[in-house]
């Protein structure tokens, strides 16, 4: 009965847990990009509602990487020992690298809230720099092979495995070049939450 229980934990883990990063992420990019327009003018001063809205998608950041790291542990655990150790060590790197890259940004976003204007500016550029340009493409690299290991194993239907790998492209490529991007990211995680929470009920009855 405990090993019975653990196996059916694990799934819900995954799918509570990218549920929670999605819903997290996906407000933290929503409340930068609306407070910290990319190529706004530099000599905009940032008012009070901007500030505040800076300040909750910092709150939220923290906590959206922890339940990504869950997520990340989660599926990893799903996938056993069935999973390729290469792909598995890409994903597992990827996963890790973007939760770091993403508090590396956070803390450049966290300087426009100072009140020096040139550290102000140069966090809002470097903040940016690193979400679009290089924790988006950790991002493609773990939804690629995410999309792999779930194809590999079973575990994916087709049409999201397919998905995966366009979300992963457009990540890939996109970058910076297109705002708003990065939501693709949280997106994709919602999708594969859901679909796994949906998946568990007919687990139960094996």
């Amino acid at each position: 009965m405990e090993r019975k229980h653990k196996g059916l934990s694990t799934p819900r883990a995954a799918g509570v847990a990218g549920v929670v990063f999605a819903i997290l992420m996906a407000a933290a990019i929503v409340l930068v990009r609306l407070a910290l327009p990319s190529g706004a003018d530099n000599d905009v001063t940032l008012d009070s509602g901007q500030r505040s809205a800076v300040r909750a998608a910092l709150e939220l950041l923290p906590f959206a990487g922890i339940a990504f790291l869950w997520f990340m542990g989660a599926l990893r655990e799903q996938a056993g020992e069935g999973e390729d150790r290469f792909v598995s060590t890409v994903f597992l790197g990827s996963g890790l690298v973007f939760v770091a890259t993403l508090f590396g940004a956070a803390a450049a976003a966290g300087t426009v809230l100072g009140e020096s204007r040139q550290s102000s500016d140069f966090g809002r550029d470097f903040a940016y720099a690193l979400l679009t340009t290089y924790a988006m493409r950790m991002a493609a690299v773990f939804v690629i092979t995410t999309s792999t290991i779930g194809r590999r194993l079973g575990a994916l239907p087709r049409p999201l495995v397919v998905l995966g790998y366009l979300a992963g492209l457009t990540l890939l490529v996109a970058g910076a070049d297109v705002p708003w991007s990065e939501l693709v990211f949280p997106a994709w995680a919602l999708i594969i939450s859901l679909n796994i929470l949906r998946g568990r009920r007919p687990a139960a009855s094996t």
